[in-house]
Order: structure tokens, then sequence, then C-alpha cells
């Protein structure tokens, strides 16, 4: 099943989607809830990033092609970092590149998990009953920040619309094997598959759980495949007019113009 949230009436609200067709969701889907008789076109609304998370979550060097392009050795644990909550970005909304940091913005496809319910210390056989579903994300990063200027990857991932999370959410999807890939301006940069993550998405629940608890609508994005513009020769940065396009089999395509940010 496919869940979006979607804007109507100037309201948000959570829709199922099927055949096209946007069914109204009655409750809470993280809890009880059920589809009501009122359907709308899915041509005919503006997609929202479908859950408004508690946490943003991620993950670095998570598959091993990247670790070999960073020049990084495969860790024996997961990279964890938080971005901001102020990084939620929709589908279509602009990426800006930020005034302090307008040079050195790059693109990560990766995908995300959405957790469905309260985790914490649960096992990686039992992980990923919690999980509601899976979306594409984008972890945007100003790399001048995150490697050279700061000493820590906080502010570099945490500019204001460096999160677009989208279109939807599917709940029925093995994650760990799924083509994956990133378009910039049409052009393929980053094409591989969710098999050659180090650490699985039940592992990363699991592992994560251990140390803070996952909250319902916490997202998790699952680290980045090979071809971000920091390891490409010349080096690709995202420049305002671009496209860009995270594409994951059985979710869908999540595309996102890119600006300068402005007052």
């Amino acid at each position: 099943m496919r869940i979006a949230r979607i804007e109507y009436q100037n309201e948000p609200h959570h829709v199922a989607i099927e055949n096209n067709q946007c069914r109204f969701i009655e409750g809470d889907i993280f809890d009880e809830w059920q589809t009501t008789g009122t359907t709308i076109p899915l041509d005919d609304v503006t997609l929202l990033a479908p859950v408004q998370p508690p946490q943003i979550i991620g993950i670095g060097l998570n598959y091993r092609e990247h670790a070999a392009e960073t020049g990084d050795t495969v860790p024996n644990a997961p990279v964890v970092f938080l971005k901001a909550n102020s990084t939620l970005n929709h589908p279509g909304r602009a990426i800006e590149l930020p005034m302090i940091a307008p040079d050195e913005v790059d693109y990560e496809a990766e995908l995300a998990i959405v957790i469905g319910r309260r985790a914490r210390h649960v096992s990686e056989t039992e992980a990923l009953r919690y999980v509601l579903g899976y979306t594409c994300s984008n972890d945007v990063s100003a790399r001048d920040c995150q490697l050279r200027i700061d000493r820590q990857w906080a502010r570099g991932k945490s500019f204001d619309t460096f999160a677009p999370i989208g279109p939807w959410i599917e709940t029925e999807l093995d994650p760990d094997h799924l083509a994956i890939e990133l378009l910039l301006n049409g052009k393929t940069m980053q094409q591989s598959n969710t098999s050659d993550m180090i650490f699985s998405c039940a592992n990363l629940v699991h592992r994560l759980s251990q140390c803070m608890t996952l909250q319902p609508g916490c997202v998790i994005m699952t680290g980045t495949p090979p071809g971000v513009g920091e390891g490409r020769k010349p080096k690709t940065y995202l420049r305002e007019n671009d496209e860009v396009t995270v594409r994951i089999e059985g979710i869908g395509d999540l595309t996102n113009p890119v600006q300068r940010e402005r007052l």
C-alpha cells in the first residue's frame, strides 16, 4: 500500500493511493485508521513529505562502493548523524543553496525507513515489525561545511530544505534488494542496489533502538551509493535551476528543483 500526505483545501491529509486515486484516511496512520469514501485524482493534489518526522537520523558510509569512492574503510558499525527537523522538504519544492554556503551543495540518493511504532531495544529479527514502510529521500549536504570548515557534520547536513522526502510511503517492500539511482538534469549520477548496503534496514533499526527511542514517524536515511558530486572528477555540485530526482524501485520518483536561498 502507498500512503501519502497531501495538501487539500489548505490542510494536510493522509491518503491511500490506488490506481492514481487518493482515498482519504480517517484516523492515525501510526495507530488505528481506515479509508473513507472520499477520493480525489492523484494528478489534482499537491504532495507533501509523507510524514512530519520527530527525528531525522542519517547513516554515513553504508554502501561498500561509496566507502571505496571516499577512500574510507568499511565501517565496523553504522556511522550515525542527525539532521535538524527544519531540513524537511517536500516533493517538488526547491532545494535551496544556502546564502552562506552555496558552492559545494551535494546530492545523496537514499532509501528512507519510516518507523511505525515506538522502538526501544528491539532485536534485529523483530526490527522490521516496527517499520511502517519506506520512501525516497535526498540527504543534501554542504560539503565545505561538512568536510572542511566544521569539525563535525551537523551544520553541513542541516540547512533548511536539505531533507526532501517522498513521494509517499510504500508499506509492502523488501528494502534490501531495490534498485536506487539519482538523476541530475536527466543524467544518471548514482546507480546501485540496496543489496550493497553494509548494514541492512533491520540491522539499522536494531542498532539505533539500542541508543535512542525511535518514535512513530521517525525517518532513518540509510546511506547513499557511489556517484555523489564530491567523489567525481571534476566535482559536481548542485547549481541554481538544476533538477534532481531520486528513483527507487517499488517506490517511485522524488524530484526537486534547485534555487538559491532568498530572503
